[in-house]
């Protein structure tokens, strides 16, 4: 039988990312491709660099797309800061805390490991205990919006105690660029990454990153290669650099920087601010009807990311077959829970273009349905009327 084109179903998408992608950016990632040194593409670089300056608020000159999804912007930090025989110390209080410490490991570093419950926040007591007894660490590793649990940790205060102890500073800002206040200069963060697919609105596949200028000194002044040859900034450097003559690194994925590029133009037509704020309120929307139906959080309200939320799935409820349905019968898609939240939470994100008030009703209308069909202990019936209240009250 031959295949024929793919023609996905249009889904809401309200899971841990990717979130749903605007129709301008999608109309950008449509318009003709040019070469990667063109030099129309070019002055888009710079362009680029400066819209992610301002989504990072930052003047740090090493401000790029890297090419690759988040993961590969978190594996960017870590091969070019840290070398062999150093030691990292990492904040672990969810999965992608875990996967840090395997970067670390995997660069023949030693990870130092501070640990909290998963759903918590960061604890800076732990961490200022943990550069005392280990005062030649070179590099403090966190994640600043937790995506496997919805918590959010105090950036600017543990960038402050790490820069007592004279460490760097490598942190995840990919579930919090463009959705939660985040200050990259004025927290002192060396190295950030992120990616494109959650807040920011546009499709998977490139990973924003910033470096501080004692980052790329850092970097600079390495005793070894840096272990991954795509990745080595000291390279990348040369094409991304801004400099009138671009010396070639890779094929650049163009049509995938014009979403990016259109999705900053969005972000700063909103304003920066605007967007912050408009991902809190629509959480408070989200969480009266979900309190309204009687189920919780399980992240303190003064941690919790309003743009992605763990929610507690009811006693005696399949939570798969629940997402199952919810994609069937809703064409909606939430998250599941991992690691050691796996079948006990659902993630449910408001990030970028999905964080809107007609998304927030489809998806607690949705809920209410199925877990009453299900025979579920929940308040049926109340969810979308409480959190219509909420709405018209703003």
């Amino acid at each position: 039988m031959a295949i024929k084109s793919l023609v996905p179903p249009v889904r809401t998408l309200m899971g841990p990312g990717p979130s749903d992608v605007h129709p301008r950016v999608l109309s950008a990632m449509a318009r003709p491709t040019i070469g990667h040194l063109d030099p129309v593409f070019v002055a888009m670089m710079d362009e680029m660099k400066e819209l992610l300056q301002y989504a990072f608020r930052t003047k740090n000159q090493l401000t790029i797309p890297v090419s690759a999804p988040g993961s590969a912007g978190m594996e960017t930090c870590f091969v070019n800061l840290v070398e062999p025989g150093d030691k990292v110390i990492v904040c672990q209080n969810g999965v992608f805390g875990g996967r840090m410490k395997e970067n670390v490991e995997r660069v023949g570093a030693t990870p130092v490991l501070v640990e909290d419950n998963w759903g918590e926040a960061v604890d800076p007591n732990k961490l200022r205990g943990a550069l005392k007894a280990n005062p030649d660490a070179k590099a403090v590793a966190f994640v600043h919006a937790e995506t496997s649990t919805g918590a959010c940790s105090d950036a600017r205060l543990l960038c402050e105690i790490a820069r007592e102890y004279d460490c760097l500073t490598i942190v995840d800002a990919v579930t919090s660029l463009g959705g939660s206040p985040l200050e990259v200069d004025a927290w002192g963060i060396d190295a950030i990454y992120s990616g494109a697919q959650k807040c920011l609105s546009c499709t998977p596949g490139l990973s924003p990153v910033s470096f501080s200028e004692r980052a790329v000194e850092t970097i600079k002044s390495r005793k070894t290669k840096v272990q991954s040859w795509f990745m080595d900034l000291n390279l990348v450097m040369g094409y991304w650099g801004g400099a009138s003559k671009r010396a070639y690194h890779h094929t650049a994925p163009i049509n995938a920087l014009y979403g990016l590029h259109e999705a900053l133009v969005m972000l700063q037509e909103e304003g920066l601010k605007n967007s912050w704020a408009r991902h809190r309120r629509n959480h408070e929307i989200l969480r009266a009807g979900i309190e309204a139906m009687g189920l919780k959080f399980i992240v303190k309200e003064q941690d919790r990311l309003p743009q992605l939320n763990a929610v507690t799935v009811p006693e005696g409820v399949d939570e798969a077959v629940v997402r199952k349905r919810l994609l069937n019968e809703f064409n909606l898609e939430i998250g599941a829970g991992l690691g050691a939240l796996a079948g006990k939470v659902w993630r449910i994100g408001l990030m970028g273009y999905a964080s809107r008030p007609g998304n927030i009703l489809l998806c607690l209308g949705a809920l209410d349905a199925i877990l009453t069909d299900m025979g579920a202990a929940i308040h049926s019936g109340h969810a979308v009327k409480a959190a219509n209240e909420v709405m018209m009250a703003k």
